[in-house]
């Protein structure tokens, strides 16, 4: 009989709209209910919804973790007894998550991460592309597009006003339905609207 003794690496993906963080919140509860020691990180550029949640735009929350970088998030989490590290809204993290990521799960934690993939201008977002390639399971899931009702993969910025360059992510740039729509791949243009 084998059993599974080797940490896995989780990335849920998709665009806006699509359910990447009420996903990541279901992973959670679950560990939580099979008494499994986790901690939940979210980066701290995106306070929404009051800083140290965790929310879906659906309304589901847990309390996180807020930090600003991958090397505050790494010292948050090392030496400690975690069994699952669920980190939010990873795209904010920058390329250096992909490292730290692989350290935790070599330490034998599991990590689920979840966050965008693709930039409002259509671009690879990474590290979400990263992680994607080195995970052991991965979930990409789309949102509905917001002109046609069909499966949305990417998301467009409805304003250019303080768009900048969606690789680098600024506190302008964060939004809800106010700032962004799921898209199709027919109905996106990759630019932003005036």
């Amino acid at each position: 009989m084998h059993t599974r003794t080797q940490a896995r690496l989780q990335v849920v993906a998709g665009p806006m709209f699509a359910g990447k963080s009420e996903e990541l919140l279901r992973r959670v509860r679950r560990a939580r209910i099979a008494g499994l020691s986790v901690d939940v990180v979210s980066h701290a550029l995106d306070h929404r919804r009051g800083e140290g949640q965790v929310s879906s735009h659906s309304g589901l929350s847990v309390p996180s973790r807020s930090v600003p970088d991958v090397e505050t998030l790494v010292a948050a989490v090392q030496g400690r007894e975690l069994d699952l590290v669920a980190i939010d809204e990873a795209q904010f993290f920058g390329p250096g998550l992909v490292a730290a990521v692989g350290a935790l799960v070599a330490e034998g934690v599991d990590v689920v991460v979840s966050g965008l993939c693709v930039t409002f201008d259509g671009r690879p977002f990474e590290p979400l592309p990263a992680l994607m390639a080195i995970a052991e399971d991965v979930l990409k899931l789309t949102a509905v597009c917001a002109v046609c009702g069909e499966d949305a993969a990417f998301h467009q910025r409805l304003t250019s006003s303080g768009a900048g360059d969606p690789l680098t992510p600024t506190t302008e740039q964060i939004g809800g339905i106010e700032s962004y729509q799921a898209r199709c791949r027919r109905h996106f243009t990759g630019a932003t609207k005036s």
